[in-house]
C-alpha cells in the first residue's frame, strides 16, 4: 500500500470520528435543552395558586349549581388571574371585583373585569394585575382618605339588577336590590364570592411573587 494511500484512509477516519463526536454534541444539547424546556413549565405551573368561588348568602336558594374557579400565576412584573364560572344565568352580564373583605359592607372594592355567560351559564375572564399578597389600595387624600389597605378577596355582581329579583334571589324584596358594583354603580347583588377564606386571609394572600 503506498504511503498516499495510508495518508487518505487516515483522513477519512479521522473524519468520521469528527463526525460522530459532532452528531453527539448536537444531541446532547438538544436534550439539554428539552429538559430545561421542561423544567422551566414544570416550575412555572407549581408557581400557580388555585381557589374555588362559592355562592354568596341566599345564592344556592335560586342557582343551586353557582360556582367558580380561579388560578393565579405570579409573573415578574404582575399577576395572570384567570376566572371561570358555571352554573349561572345563560347570556348573562357579571363584574369582577377585589374586594376587602367577602361578605358585607366588602370593604374597600376594585374593578377587575366583566365576565360574561354563554349558552351553558359558563364564563371565563383573564385579568393581568397585581394579585398577590402585595395587593393593596390607598388614598392620602382628596375626596377620600384612607391609609394602605390589603384587598385580598373576590366577589361577583350581576350586572343587572332585575335579573336575580326575577330569579328570585331576593325573597321578600319588594324590589330589584342596586348595589354599585359595576361601571354605572347600579349593579345587583353578590353571587360569588371567597368566603371560605377568613376575613383577613383571604386567597391573594396566599400568592407570592
Amino acid at each position: 500500500m503506498t504511503t498516499k494511500s495510508l495518508t487518505r484512509r487516515a483522513l477519512s477516519s479521522a473524519t468520521a470520528k469528527l463526525g460522530v463526536a459532532a452528531a453527539a454534541g448536537t444531541m446532547a444539547a438538544a436534550l439539554g435543552l428539552a429538559m430545561a424546556s421542561s423544567a422551566g413549565a414544570t416550575a412555572s405551573r407549581s408557581d400557580s395558586f388555585s381557589f374555588r368561588l362559592t355562592p354568596a348568602a341566599g345564592i344556592s336558594a335560586c342557582l343551586s349549581h353557582a360556582r367558580g374557579e380561579v388560578t393565579i400565576t405570579p409573573g415578574r412584573l404582575n399577576d395572570k388571574m384567570r376566572v371561570s364560572v358555571h352554573g349561572l344565568p345563560a347570556r348573562t352580564e357579571f363584574d369582577l371585583f377585589v374586594i376587602q373583605t367577602p361578605n358585607k359592607p366588602f370593604g374597600v372594592s376594585w374593578y377587575q373585569t366583566d365576565i360574561h355567560t354563554g349558552g351553558l351559564g359558563n364564563g371565563t375572564a383573564v385579568v393581568r394585575g397585581i394579585f398577590d399578597r402585595e395587593t393593596f389600595s390607598v388614598s392620602p387624600g382628596g375626596t377620600t382618605t384612607f391609609a394602605p389597605t390589603h384587598q385580598y378577596h373576590l366577589g361577583l355582581w350581576f350586572n343587572d339588577p332585575n335579573v336575580p329579583f326575577r330569579l328570585g334571589c331576593e325573597p321578600g324584596a319588594p324590589q330589584a336590590i342596586v348595589t354599585p358594583f359595576n361601571g354605572e354603580q347600579h349593579a345587583g347583588i353578590q353571587v360569588l364570592n371567597t368566603s371560605q377564606f377568613p376575613d383577613d386571609a383571604g386567597p391573594l394572600s396566599h400568592v407570592h411573587r
